[in-house]
C-alpha cells in the first residue's frame, strides 16, 4: 500500500485486493486521460467512438451504446451530444423505428478513433513494461472472475 503512505497492512487480504484493483484502475484511467487528452476526448468518448466503428456503417442506438460502454456512463446523450458537436458521430432516425436515433462515426470520428488507438498503444507499452503475457492472462482471469457472473 505504499501508493497510499499506508504504513499498517490491511489485515483482510480481500480488502487489500480491493483496494489495491481500485487503484490499479485509477493508474490505468489516469494515463488513458493523459494520451488522450491532446485529442480533445476522454476514455469515455473514445469508447463510443470504438463502439460505433464496430458497428460501422449502422450505428447503434442510445441504449445499445450504453449497454456495451466499459465504464456505464451515467448520461450517455450528453456524451453523443459531444461528439456531434465536434463532428465525431452523426444522428438520424432509425428506420425501423423513427422514434429511435441511430448514432454512427464520421469520417472525421474515424480519424481521432485512430489516433486515440496509437496514443493507446503507449498506455499498452507501459503495462507490457510491468507485466508479462502471463500476468496479462492472469489478470484478466481473475477481472473476469470478479465481474463475470453479473453478465450472465
Amino acid at each position: 500500500m505504499q501508493r497510499l503512505s499506508q504504513t499498517k497492512p490491511i489485515a483482510d487480504p480481500l480488502e487489500e485486493a480491493a483496494v489495491n484493483l481500485l487503484l490499479a484502475g485509477a493508474w490505468l484511467e489516469e494515463r488513458l486521460d493523459r494520451v488522450l487528452a491532446p485529442l480533445g476526448i476522454t476514455h469515455s468518448q473514445y469508447n463510443v467512438l470504438r463502439i460505433l466503428r464496430g458497428a460501422h456503417p449502422g450505428g447503434h442506438p442510445r441504449c445499445e451504446i450504453g449497454r456495451r460502454m466499459i465504464d456505464r456512463a451515467p448520461d450517455v446523450t450528453r456524451l453523443i451530444d459531444r461528439l456531434k458537436q465536434r463532428g465525431l458521430v452523426e444522428r438520424a432516425r432509425g428506420t425501423d423505428d423513427r422514434r429511435q436515433s441511430i448514432t454512427r462515426i464520421t469520417r472525421k470520428g474515424q480519424d481521432v478513433l485512430a489516433q486515440g488507438t496509437r496514443a493507446f498503444a503507449e498506455v499498452n507499452r507501459d503495462l507490457a513494461e510491468r507485466l508479462n503475457r502471463a500476468d496479462c492472462r492472469d489478470l484478466s482471469r481473475l477481472c473476469e472472475a470478479i465481474y463475470g457472473a453479473d453478465l450472465a
